[in-house]
């Protein structure tokens, strides 16, 4: 069999000083970029490159939903909130904020948007009518490959780090901005809201450098010359699969596109119902309608009402309280209703966000007063204290109802 050859190497005097990679495979030069996600000097590399004129396809450290993120901003105003909710997809929504509110803070600190020179390589490729490849995996499956390795408890911790840092106005810190540098914005992010962790960093990092070698290694058609233009951190994972993969492109992408399905049987739900109609029995049974009722009553007031007051401290619409109230009950013998995503639904039914509203999303998510002045910010915020107040009641209801039982 005959090895393809490979072309012969351009002039690399743009990537004089500038960390970068050069691997050899399969008849394509892959030219690895490393760069810094705040540095003005990076853009300026990767201008450079592509301005040279040696590569023939251009490969970003981007995903779909990222690249529209940077280059559409009306993108988010065409967003069907309704449909976020019903989809079950309020999480992942609230995490992209989170994402872009601290982008933001990074930009008006440093001067520079972070991922300034991914866009740049995005814009030049076009300019200069060459392929752009992108390479990263979607940034929903890593949050979700991500949260599934944390378990309950590092999940609930990263959702209020989360909601937190969205309220946050302080400044990045300098540890932060030194990993940005010669790191990757995604890990940053993330250690900024939940710590570094080891099965964090096989979800943003070691997970996606395999990944990117596997699409790099599906180059654009007749494309011989590749320029990579990736965060820093990402260099010497992704140089060492890109040469030493064996396994097809197309299957390792399927390995980590995998999303573990939820399991059929809701162990916990069931088991909360359990103790809860078991409960109410227990009550009708050993003191007959009046300690079965009153049983029943002090559940429903219990959940009703904490989660009513966190749809009422997210600035709930009355019928929004309502439903929470309503719901919050339910949601353990249903999960189907659960209380956030009811309440939810009912405010942005009675309280539709606007375009404009949409439009000043992530300005409004900066400042504390923007959260329940931005209409869709208070239905995510109704969406986050509804589900919190439930949970709050429900472990207080049972705890109650347990001590009842064996009091």
């Amino acid at each position: 069999m005959t090895t393809p050859q490979v072309p012969a190497p351009a002039s690399h005097e743009h990537l004089a000083g500038q960390p970068h990679a050069i691997v050899e495979r399969d008849g394509v030069r892959y030219t690895l970029l490393g760069t810094a996600h705040v540095s003005r000097a990076s853009v300026d590399a990767v201008q450079a490159a592509i301005a040279s004129g040696g590569y023939d396809a251009i490969a970003v450290e981007l995903d779909e939903q990222r690249l529209q993120a940077m280059t559409d901003p009306d993108a988010l105003g065409r967003l069907d909130l309704v449909k976020v909710l019903r989809e079950g997809k309020t999480p992942l929504f609230m995490a992209n904020l989170a994402l872009a509110a601290y982008q933001r803070r990074l930009a008006e600190q440093m001067g520079v948007e972070p991922g300034a020179e991914l866009k740049a390589a995005a814009a030049d490729a076009a300019a200069a009518g060459l392929p752009l490849q992108l390479i990263d995996r979607d940034v929903g499956l890593t949050f979700r490959r991500a949260m599934q390795r944390l378990g309950w408890w590092g999940r609930a911790r990263v959702s209020a780090s989360l909601l937190m840092g969205l309220l946050s106005s302080d400044e990045v810190g300098a540890d932060e901005i030194e990993r940005l540098k010669q790191g990757d914005v995604l890990e940053a992010s993330f250690t900024e809201f939940a710590g570094q962790t080891p099965e964090l960093y096989e979800a943003i990092i070691a997970e996606r450098d395999r990944y990117m070698a596997a699409r790099l290694r599906e180059p654009p058609a007749g494309a011989r010359n590749v320029l990579a233009v990736v965060g820093a951190g990402h260099l010497k994972g992704l140089a060492s699969h890109l040469r030493e993969d064996r396994e097809a492109p197309a299957d390792v992408r399927e390995s980590l596109e995998r999303v573990k399905p939820k399991s059929r049987v809701p162990w916990m739900e069931l088991i909360i119902g359990t103790v809860v109609v078991g409960g109410f029995a227990w009550g009708f049974w050993r003191g007959g309608v009046d300690v079965g009722a009153d049983l029943m009553l002090q559940w429903v007031l219990v959940t009703g009402g904490f989660g009513a007051l966190g749809c009422a401290i997210a600035g709930g619409h009355p019928l929004s309280i309502l439903a929470a109230f309503v719901a919050s009950p339910l949601t353990p013998l249903h999960p189907a209703l659960a209380s956030g995503t009811v309440s939810a639904l009912v405010e942005a039914w009675l309280r539709k966000p606007t375009y404009a509203d949409f439009m000043a999303l992530r300005d409004d998510v900066n400042s504390a007063r923007g959260w329940w002045r931005n209409r869709v910010a208070r239905v995510l915020l109704n969406f986050f204290l509804t589900s919190l107040g439930t949970a709050i009641g429900v472990w207080t209801g049972g705890l109650r109802m347990l001590g009842k039982i064996f009091g």
